[in-house]
């Protein structure tokens, strides 16, 4: 799960600050410290699902402002999943909307 929550932060972040003119953002750039996989790593092992929610909150807010908010078609599917993501009250219930952030991220890269 991870690997996973970090992945879906790594799209948020190069969604919204990645440029056509600029270096791509990889996964051990500073802008992704405070979202490494041991950061989630240790989020996961504690079992604070509160805490993982409010984490990738961050980055799918950065990523939904740069699709011009949740009144815009990409931003309102966006929404959507977020708030699938964000009713998840176990560890569990966490995998299937995060996968599908993951996948609508990718998609919209």
């Amino acid at each position: 799960m991870e690997l996973l929550l970090e992945t879906v932060a790594l799209f948020c972040l190069k969604l919204a600050y990645e440029t056509e003119d600029s270096s791509p953002i990889l996964r051990d750039d500073l802008l992704m410290s405070d979202y490494e996989r041991e950061v989630f790593g240790l989020l996961v092992r504690r079992g604070d699902v509160g805490a993982i929610q409010s984490k990738v909150r961050e980055c799918l807010n950065l990523a939904m402002e740069s699709l011009g908010g949740a009144d815009k078609p990409l931003g309102r599917e966006m929404h959507r999943l977020s708030a699938e993501f964000s009713d998840a009250r176990t560890m569990e219930q966490l995998d299937a909307p995060l996968n599908s952030l993951k996948e609508y991220l990718k998609d919209i890269q």
